[in-house]
């Protein structure tokens, strides 16, 4: 059996040229290195559609078609969206801490110059390409649906931060609404409401029963929960009577509202095409099948592993490359262990949301959780360690193209003895409440 290195090494046999790109939003520096010549050739290639596509055709024409290695400083972006159209082009996008330590270890000054810094990207494909692999991009359909997944979380981001905004903008001149539009700001009622009566003056002129038909309208039609709210109205008194801090106030107010009001209904279309397109993958069952991942957190786990079951060899090689696996640093007599900072992100956040919805649903997450606090762990410790048990579990059930079955991997908790099957029973009648808050 073949090992990374000699894998990535055979893949790399029988280019017809390397080639280095540093690449930037108006050109990008390029170095190639031919396999029939005797020195390195740079030049410059404009970021445009047409240039691009003029170069790209110009190598195919001079390699007779012939596969030729591209090592750049990233893995997604418009270049790459430009050079992956090309079937005999092979990607190498590398992290650009690599090329920064690679730069500094010839270069003690840390000098830096774009020209030098596509030479050296196409040394390193030149002379170290058994520690690199080739970017191959997944399927269509699965990229579609990890860019919807990402760009989701993004919104909610946004949304989180706007609602934040909201929040403390009316502690300053109406808290009264805090309490009148309930616990969540990012609501359409909420939203509706401020757009209303934006400040208490406004709310207490008008009459009782427009307030509550505006509940009512709005799917709010608990009668002592309205009836409180309207008693609220009629006795509440105003935090400030400063017209500068008021006219201000209302001002930002809107304008946070009016985007709030747009993002809830972004999102929610973000949801219905997600689950329009998800079900239609291959291994949405396999991921459907996962306690807690429900409609949002399923489409971003099969979108992190993906649909090329030969892009990671082992559980341990996907735990490293999404940051969950730990990092050990020895020297000497010293020795520590620290999370891993250099990892996609999005993919780590994915993996640990999971671990923490999985605790509320699965008797053994939520048995291990509460082990790992029992060690002494905090909680986004204890998830991280949930989430690294996880990987394993769902990497095999990807490999091996089967749904999870929560009986079977309990039977092989017990057959092994583990002491995480004995303390299950005794888990599930005290469940976590602190990890499904």
């Amino acid at each position: 059996m073949k090992t990374n290195r000699q894998q990535t090494k055979d893949e790399g046999e029988g280019f017809a040229a390397f080639i280095g790109m540093d690449w930037a939003d108006q050109k990008h520096d390029v170095c190639l290195w031919a396999l029939d010549s005797n020195q390195s050739e740079s030049s410059v290639v404009k970021h445009l559609p047409e240039t691009l596509r003029e170069w790209l055709n110009g190598l195919r024409k001079r390699f007779g078609g012939r596969a030729i290695a591209i090592c750049l400083e990233q893995s997604r972006g418009p270049l790459i969206h430009a050079l992956m159209g090309y079937e005999f082009v092979v990607l190498y996008p590398i992290n650009p801490r690599t090329l920064a330590k690679y730069r500094e270890a010839f270069s003690i000054s840390r000098a830096k110059d774009d020209p030098t810094d596509a030479a050296l990207l196409m040394e390193l494909l030149q002379k170290h390409r058994d520690q690199l692999r080739a970017w191959k991009p997944d399927s269509e359909q699965t990229r579609l649906i990890g860019r919807l997944g990402e760009d989701r979380r993004k919104a909610v981001n946004w949304r989180t931060r706007l609602s934040n905004q909201l929040r403390a903008t009316l502690k300053d001149y109406f808290p009264q609404a805090l309490e009148l539009v309930g616990e969540e700001l990012p609501s359409t009622l909420a939203c509706d409401f401020l757009l209303k009566w934006p400040t208490l003056e406004a709310l207490q002129k008008a009459r009782p029963e427009s307030a509550r038909k505006f509940y009512y309208g709005h799917n709010c039609r608990r009668g002592d929960l309205i009836e409180k709210r309207l008693q609220l109205i009629a006795q509440a008194k105003a935090l400030t009577s400063d017209a500068a801090i008021i006219q201000s106030s209302v001002m930002k107010v809107q304008m946070l509202v009016r985007q709030l009001r747009s993002l809830i209904g972004d999102i929610q279309k973000y949801d219905q095409k997600l689950a329009e397109l998800f079900p239609q993958h291959p291994d949405a069952v396999i991921f459907q099948s996962l306690p807690g991942a429900g409609p949002v957190l399923a489409p971003r786990l099969l979108s992190a592993l993906g649909s090329d079951r030969s892009r990671y060899l082992s559980a341990a090689e996907f735990q490293q490359y999404v940051g969950i696996a730990p990092v050990t640093r020895r020297s000497g007599r010293s020795q520590a262990v620290h999370w891993r900072w250099g990892c996609p992100k999005f993919l780590r956040q994915s993996f640990h949301e999971f671990a923490g919805e999985s605790v509320c649903f699965c008797p053994w997450a939520g048995a291990y959780y509460q082990q790992q606090l029992g060690k002494g762990n905090s909680h986004h410790q204890a998830l991280r360690a949930l989430a690294f048990k996880w990987i394993r579990v769902i990497y095999r059930c990807w490999q091996n193209r089967i749904p999870y079955c929560e009986t079977r991997y309990l039977q092989s908790l017990q057959k092994r003895g583990s002491t995480l099957f004995k303390s299950i029973a005794q888990s599930s009648e005290q469940p976590a409440q602190s990890a499904c808050a």
